[in-house]
């Protein structure tokens, strides 16, 4: 596939994305053609029509919304940000299950069937990298510093893992929407006594890691070979849970890390991605996990990185740097 300036950047996600609107707004700037799109849409927001067999291309077809019609053989790259699928809560549960199932497996096998265009990132593989066990063995295998970690279901082996190393902390192993009494919750790393540990830990698979004695954090942003590496101090645990009292530095990483998140995306074959590292007392680095899809909008915003621009060149090449 050649990259015309007629050919568009597809963006899939949902329908409030700040992240998207910031590289959108580059892009139009640029003058490249976007489409935007929801999968909750499917039906008069969104049609997908595919042929296969019938013409020399593997794949055939458009995808339209109400104001565009894009060729699904002349797109230049797919940025898969926030979409969201739809659920039709509307039908009995056995419809909904069904219909929610054919557009996951007709629009998305559709999309995932295009091999011409640049994806950032492709959401197989996005779910691939997005397992924390994989992760960490990864991690380890790339000569990076990996705290002590225990998963298990085992009541016994989390308390000895916990008298073992004293101060540890409990992470989930997947972020999954959680309501309480109707009021949103989410699971933030925390503490863990072994006298917590009781029969209930059995019934899944728990995270348990020895804490690191931290001095900051560190969140890189990689965008195709751009590394964006920022400092942030905050004396919390966990950083996210109060974003006002963060402060931010841009800094550079040691080349050993810079060079093995690189091999990091390559392994699992993503151009982007969002690294968590904590920064010990001696400044030395250790792993916690990646986000292949992470938010990144609130810093550039607080340290000027033009990190939309450089999704934009990304998306506007439409190739693997």
């Amino acid at each position: 596939m050649s990259v015309t300036e007629e050919t568009p950047v597809l963006v899939a996600t949902e329908a409030d994305d700040i992240t998207a609107d910031m590289v959108i707004t580059e892009l139009n700037r640029r003058s490249v053609p976007v489409v935007r799109f929801n999968p909750s849409d499917i039906g008069v927001g969104l049609t997908v029509s595919a042929r296969f067999g019938t013409c020399p291309a593997p794949v055939a077809g458009q995808v339209r919304t109400p104001s565009r019609t894009t060729d699904l053989a002349h797109v230049r790259a797919v940025y898969w940000r926030r979409p969201i699928w739809p659920t039709f809560q509307h039908f009995g549960n056995n419809d909904a299950r069904f219909a929610a199932a054919q557009v996951r497996y007709g629009l998305g096998g559709t999309l995932y069937a295009l091999d011409g265009p640049l994806w950032v990132n492709h959401p197989l593989r996005n779910a691939a990298a997005d397992y924390k066990p994989a992760q960490l063995a990864l991690a380890q295998r790339l000569g990076l510093t990996v705290p002590p970690t225990l998963v298990t279901n085992d009541p016994s082996e989390a308390r000895q893992f916990i008298a073992a190393h004293g101060q540890v902390i409990y992470k989930t192993l997947r972020w999954t929407p959680y309501e309480r009494d109707g009021v949103p919750v989410t699971g933030w790393a925390e503490p863990v006594a072994a006298t917590e540990i009781d029969d209930s830990v059995c019934v899944t698979p728990h995270l348990f890691q020895a804490r690191v004695d931290k001095a900051a954090d560190l969140r890189v942003l990689v965008v195709g070979r751009n590394v964006f590496a920022v400092h942030i101090d905050s004396g919390l645990l966990d950083w996210r849970k109060d974003y006002s009292a963060l402060s931010y530095a841009v800094v550079d990483l040691p080349d050993r890390v810079r060079k093995a998140l690189l091999a990091y995306l390559d392994h699992f074959g993503l151009v982007s991605g969002s690294f968590d590292l904590a920064v010990d007392q001696a400044g030395d680095c250790w792993w916690l996990e990646l986000n292949p899809n992470g938010q990144w909008g609130w810093l550039e915003e607080n340290t000027g990185l033009d990190l939309s621009a450089a999704f934009a060149d990304l998306l506007t090449q439409g190739e693997t740097p």
